[in-house]
């Protein structure tokens, strides 16, 4: 893992214009809510798979092959763990009941929120990695707790995955403020009988901030335990997510037949922790051996492939 970053002041306000640029159009194309079809999201789906091809093309010729397979390894990582994202995602649009045509709104929310987290936490890991390789151990104990939990609630939920209840911050929006019954549209707040009153749309956006917390401090030190650059942590999360809105509703019929995928993350999980624990000793102990990235991009790819045969194999509950 390079301890120089490959990214230049410039490349840097390039990226987050482009990015800023995406999902200004995203905000755009959602303006006037409408049901997605299949057609449209294959469409949009295909043309953010391309964007980080051509990105990590990019990168393998202007830095080299190591930082290149390093992209790619994260994104990898990113869009996998993106997927168990877009199952939550799925499970609190049917609790609170939000119509078809503002499910690409509320996503958009979501995947807006988590840049935003994921660009904290990558700065404060970051800060920590610059404070000394003992940042290593310690984001490897998260992964390695992290899979533990991942595992244990995958084996509880075999043979059914529960949907979240609502979250403490929700219920609490609802004391403090009065919430309509119905939608008004992609409207957060509406003014009834003179007061002005959330929307369950409100609701159900700050549900998915909340949950983008959670997946912020599991997926930030993972892509870390692939590389130490926090640009190419900052573009793996970035690729990974933007392309969310449109994968979901590609996915959206397949999510619920993914039913081995979190046992898939929680092996990666594991391994990632292991090779990060295993890096800190290699900085204490030379002689320790430091797990190459492309063993890890192996890896990471035979397990996705793994879980998902034997998820699509594997017969449907009745009913």
């Amino acid at each position: 893992m390079p301890t120089q970053s490959i990214a230049s002041p410039q490349l840097w306000l390039v990226s987050v214009a482009v990015l800023l640029g995406l999902l200004a159009l995203d905000f755009v194309l959602t303006r006037r809510p409408h049901d997605v079809g299949m057609r449209e999201a294959v469409g949009w789906s295909a043309f953010y798979l391309a964007l980080p091809a051509a990105f990590a093309v990019y990168v393998w010729l202007a830095h080299g092959g190591q930082a290149g397979i390093e992209f790619v390894t994260g994104y990898v990582v990113e869009k996998s763990l993106s997927v168990d994202n877009l199952f939550v995602f799925m499970l609190l649009l049917t609790a609170f009941a939000v119509p078809g045509p503002l499910v690409q709104r509320v996503l958009l929310y979501g995947i807006a929120g988590a840049l935003v987290l994921r660009a904290l936490f990558i700065a404060a890991g970051a800060a920590l990695l610059a404070a000394g390789s003992w940042a290593f151990l310690l984001f490897g104990a998260v992964l390695v707790v992290t899979a533990a939990k991942v595992l244990r609630d995958a084996l509880r939920h075999e043979e059914e995955r529960a949907g979240p209840g609502e979250p403490r911050a929700t219920r609490l929006l609802r004391r403090l403020m009065p919430v309509t019954d119905d939608y008004a549209g992609a409207r957060l707040t509406v003014r009834r009988a003179g007061r002005r009153a959330l929307t369950p749309m409100a609701l159900v956006v700050a549900a998915v901030f909340l949950t983008d917390v959670v997946f912020a401090v599991d997926s930030v030190p993972a892509v870390y335990g692939v590389t130490s650059d926090p640009y190419l942590v900052f573009a793996t999360n970035a690729f990974a997510l933007l392309g969310l809105r449109a994968l979901y509703f590609v996915l959206r019929n397949a999510l619920r037949r993914l039913r081995h995928l979190n046992h898939g993350l929680a092996v990666i999980l594991a391994f990632i922790g292991a090779k990060l624990v295993l890096h800190w000793a290699h900085t204490v102990w030379p002689g320790v051996p430091d797990v190459p990235t492309a063993a890890s991009l192996a890896v990471i790819v035979l397990t996705l492939a793994v879980v998902t045969v034997t998820s699509l194999r594997r017969p449907r509950p009745a009913g």
